[in-house]
């Protein structure tokens, strides 16, 4: 069994001032009294879901490298705290002894400001039990029924962007903001917990109310609008689901997905245009109209066939939608240099949130999986699940306290 290092445990316990000051936010609002707006990471939903989406994110999983619960317990005390006061701009620390050399705070952050950090934390099938069936936390029989990675059709998965005990999301306006908020989670985690997977994402600097544009040059996330009564329906999980303790929380599916740019940069506008089922400058459906105009699948050309060809992505979707699959999308694009071949790997950080994964997000992926025209261009190559418990509503909780007491 590994336990808490000194150094971690240290960090546990150094964390609880900032993380108090950030309550005086409110429950996720803004901080009126703030320079720039800064969200809490207190109250009664996670941050970093419905929040406005920011520019960058960095996602990662961790492994549990300990069996211990009251090990797993203090950790997510601590990161608790830490997240606490991260999202309010303050210092995380002190994590180490006063006469240690070391420093308390990587430091790369130091003099930015919290740039709307959000950091929001998840749980994974494997927490609850092992491939080999061990229970190491006595937590199996809480585990979700929606909690399941499923497997779909043209699948390339790459096993180390697969799966995890643990995730962090943390998004902000800032990358190096992001990337220290999940470098410091990670520090305090060592000897706990370690990295399984990593991806960095980021959008475009485009005006408020203007829909993103992802590396194939399409407008991402046009239909992606909930109205409150919506999010209950679609998002936010009810005792009623099953397990209690999921209550206000939510789940979270990620694909890592790469795309063939080579490739499509080769297509002419008109396959490019039929593979989204939009015109790819404007973002308007190809039956006509602007961005926001409904698709209407029945128009046909002059030679009888759908303007909007059924297996282009929007067709697709939009029979999601009729069957009662909607999610919420938090996709990011993602860049990871080159392979072999020199060809580039990039494409898109998927992140979907959804009140039953096995309802909702799964059957909409296994027909995408079998029909959508745009998987000649991409490579589906990590897949990974989580729940995401609700949130902490009191200085003196901890996520995930629903479910571990």
């Amino acid at each position: 069994m590994t336990t808490m290092s000194r150094r971690t445990l240290l960090a546990a316990v150094g964390l609880g001032a900032a993380g108090a000051a950030a309550a005086a936010a409110g429950g996720n609002a803004v901080a009126a009294a703030a320079p720039q707006p800064r969200y809490s990471f207190l109250g009664p939903r996670q941050p970093g879901i419905i929040t406005p989406q920011q520019r960058t994110a960095c996602v990662a999983a961790f492994s549990l490298v300990t069996a211990s619960r009251a090990d797993l317990v203090a950790l997510l005390k601590a990161w608790t705290s830490a997240a606490s006061s991260l999202m309010a701009g303050q210092p995380v620390g002190p994590a180490f002894p006063p006469a240690a050399a070391i420093p308390d705070d990587t430091g790369e952050a130091v003099g930015l400001s919290a740039s709307n950090l959000t950091v929001t934390f998840g749980f994974g099938p494997s927490l609850f039990r092992t491939a080999s069936g061990v229970d190491r936390f006595g937590i199996a029989g809480a585990k979700p029924a929606s909690l399941r990675l499923a497997t779909f059709p043209g699948d390339q998965l790459d096993p180390a962007l697969v799966g995890g005990d643990l995730c962090v999301q943390a998004c902000s306006d800032d990358p190096q903001v992001s990337e220290h908020a999940v470098r410091m989670l990670a520090r305090i985690a060592r000897g706990v917990a370690r990295i399984a997977w990593l991806q960095s994402g980021f959008l475009p600097n485009v005006p408020a109310g203007t829909t993103p544009r992802n590396l194939f040059g399409f407008k991402d996330g046009t239909a992606n609008n909930f109205t409150p009564a919506e999010l209950e329906q679609f998002v936010w999980a009810s005792s009623a689901d099953g397990q209690a303790w999921m209550a206000g929380g939510t789940y979270l599916a990620v694909r890592h997905i790469n795309m063939l740019l080579e490739d499509w940069d080769e297509e002419t506008i008109e396959e490019q245009n039929a593979v989204f089922g939009r015109a790819k400058d404007s973002g308007a459906p190809l039956s006509g109209g602007t961005e926001r105009t409904p698709p209407d699948f029945r128009a046909r050309g002059n030679d009888g066939r759908p303007l909007i060809p059924p297996d282009s992505h929007v067709a697709l979707s939009a029979q999601r939608r009729r069957e009662g699959q909607r999610i919420l999308r938090r996709g990011y694009n993602m860049t990871n240099g080159v392979n072999a071949e020199g060809r580039q790997r990039a494409g898109l950080l998927f992140l979907a949130f959804a009140r039953d994964l096995e309802r909702q997000f799964v059957p909409m992926q296994q027909r995408l999986s079998e029909s959508d025209r745009m998987n000649e261009y991409v490579r589906y190559v990590g897949h990974s699940v989580f729940a995401i418990p609700p949130g902490v509503t009191s200085a003196s909780g901890y996520v995930g306290q629903t479910l571990l007491g």
